[in-house]
């Protein structure tokens, strides 16, 4: 695969730009969510009062099994990411994150930085992750 790429079975982008782009050896992950393709969120839920209860741990989790697709689609998997960003909405989250992150990587995993940002796209999303993997050579 080359250039760039919206992923079948996935929740299709919300805006002008693919899921995966391979430049060169490398292939940039558009910012990835826990959001399913029929637009529902992993880890979050409304009861009939519209009382919500988000769950960073299963987002988390939604996010890096999202990346690990899009990666597969372009010829990858999790073991070729480089670097990874992480964008929380609030960083008490973090703890939580960090343990489902721990489950997928660890010290000599991909380059990471994590932040806080305001908001995210739609209100029940605590996680967004964009990343950046090597191209294995037989995928080239």
């Amino acid at each position: 695969m080359s250039g760039a790429r919206v992923v079948a079975g996935k929740a299709t982008p919300r805006g002008a730009f693919p899921h995966v782009k391979v430049a060169g050896g490398l292939i940039f992950v558009s910012g990835t969510s826990s959001r399913r393709p029929d637009n529902t969120i992993v880890g979050a839920a409304a009861d009939a009062l519209g009382t919500t209860a988000l769950d960073i741990r299963a987002q988390t989790r939604a996010v890096i099994e999202n990346i690990r697709d899009l990666l597969r689609a372009a010829g990858a998997d999790l073991a070729d990411l480089a670097q990874v960003t992480t964008y929380l909405v609030n960083m008490n989250d973090f703890g939580g994150y960090n343990e489902v992150y721990a489950e997928y990587f660890d010290a000599t995993g991909p380059a990471r930085t994590t932040v806080a940002v305001h908001q995210l796209p739609h209100p029940h999303l605590l996680i967004e992750i964009q990343a950046v993997a090597v191209r294995p050579q037989e995928a080239s």
